[in-house]
């Protein structure tokens, strides 16, 4: 039997996954979550061996919840199955380790057949996430930094400061901070160390 714990804030939404999911002979419904917190408990507690999640939930969401799970056990296997296939959605998914990406309007078969492959070790996608996330690898749409902001960047992760940095390239303080803002924004973070990592893991910064 495969051991599955149904994560989704919409107690109407896990009723009716029950209802699909109890049809088959070999998989059983051994919990449910209505949130991410409760999601990361319930997986201590009932080990099951796929989690069907919901991305979108108040509090910790699915993704955030997801990498909880694995970081404690990371032999479970986490299925997304959400409304949302935006790209930036899948890859965050995708990125915190999820062995799955379905949409709610997979039919039962479909689920189930997702289940059974994500318990083997495999990886399941819906046909639209498949070529989402094909495209993405083919055409990379990453932040891109401007050269002045990589040469701020730079002398960041060198450990320059803020005035260190406008008197070694003639630019003012404000400035500086200016295309921090900018940097900031691009890679989504909010501080300078972070920059710098994320910078250096998106290969857009040589090692300091």
């Amino acid at each position: 039997m495969i051991r599955i714990l149904l994560v989704d804030d919409h107690p109407v939404v896990r009723e009716g996954l029950r209802g699909m999911l109890d049809t088959e002979p070999d998989l059983t419904v051994v919990g449910e979550a209505g949130s991410g917190e409760e999601a990361v408990a319930q997986s201590r507690v009932k080990e099951p061996d796929v989690v069907l999640m919901d991305l979108r939930m108040p509090g910790l969401d699915g993704v955030g919840a997801t990498r909880q799970i694995l970081r404690a056990d990371p032999s479970r296997r986490v299925v997304v199955l959400t409304t949302y296939e935006t790209d930036a959605d899948i890859l965050r998914a995708v990125e915190a380790g999820a062995a799955g990406y379905l949409l709610k309007d997979a039919s039962r078969a479909e689920l189930a057949g997702a289940i059974r492959a994500a318990a083997r070790g495999e990886t399941v996608l819906a046909p639209s996430v498949a070529g989402r996330l094909v495209k993405q690898v083919r055409t990379p749409t990453g932040p891109q930094l401007s050269p002045r902001e990589v040469e701020v960047l730079h002398l960041v992760a060198r450990g320059h400061t803020n005035g260190e940095i406008g008197r070694a390239l003639h630019i003012s303080e404000a400035t500086v901070k200016t295309h921090l803002l900018r940097v900031f924004g691009k890679l989504d973070v909010s501080d300078r160390t972070a920059a710098v990592t994320t910078a250096m893991s998106l290969g857009l910064l040589p090692p300091a």
